[in-house]
This record gives C-alpha cells, sequence and structure tokens, in this order.
C-alpha cells in the first residue's frame, strides 16, 4: 500500500485511455483537455493544495502526477512529463509556502509515495 505523507485529496488517477491532449497554465490556472474530451480545471483563486504523486510502479508510462486540488474537491493531475508541466512547474514555486525541498525530495524518489508540497492557509 502506498504511503500518503498527509491526506491526499480524491483525484482519480487517469485510466490509460485518458491522455492529456492539452495542458494550458496561465493567470486563471490550470486547465487539463483529455483525449476523450473531458477537461479538468482549477483556478488559483479555489487551489487548495498541491501533491506530487509519485506512483514508479505505474501501469502508465507516466510514474509522477502534479496534483492540483481545488476546494471543491476537483482539480487536475498533469504529468511531469507534459509539455506545459515546466511552466506549471515555476508557477507553483511562486506560491506563498511552497516546500522546495519537500518538492525535490518527491522528484527524486523512487518510493511510492504522495507528497504535499503545499497546501492553502488554513487548509487542514
Amino acid at each position: 500500500m502506498p504511503a500518503v505523507t498527509e491526506k491526499e485529496p480524491s483525484l482519480s488517477q487517469d485510466p490509460p485511455t485518458a491522455q492529456s491532449r492539452a495542458v494550458t497554465v496561465d493567470d486563471t490556472g490550470v486547465r487539463r483537455q483529455l483525449a476523450d474530451g473531458s477537461k479538468e480545471a482549477v483556478s488559483w483563486d479555489e487551489l487548495s493544495a498541491v501533491i506530487i504523486r509519485v506512483m514508479p510502479d505505474s501501469p502508465w508510462d507516466e510514474d509522477v502526477f502534479l496534483m492540483l486540488a481545488g476546494n471543491d474537491g476537483t482539480g487536475t493531475a498533469v504529468p511531469s512529463s507534459d509539455p506545459a508541466a515546466d511552466a506549471l512547474i515555476e508557477r507553483l514555486q511562486t506560491l506563498p509556502g511552497f516546500d522546495n525541498e519537500r518538492f525535490i525530495e518527491a522528484m527524486t524518489t523512487e518510493a511510492d509515495e504522495a507528497y504535499v508540497v503545499w497546501k492553502a492557509e488554513g487548509e487542514a
């Protein structure tokens, strides 16, 4: 069973067929359109937590996801290999209280674990 450092939001794991078509990172937030036409999104104003989910034995080609949870329980999971991931990471690192040391630990581990690297003020 994977270790979870803090409560992991209930963002679903993508099935193998739910590949990203496009991820957009801008001043509004993050939007991800999936190949099946569905969309996931979280605005910066509604962002409540950022979790790095590492799954080294993942059945998908990807093993690291940037999971963004919104206040209302919605959110998105962006694969770290997505072309928009660099812009997303740069933006996330500007969040007040973003834990860069924890982020580096998450990005360099082989452990099957979820790392909370940021929480909105007042979030449990």
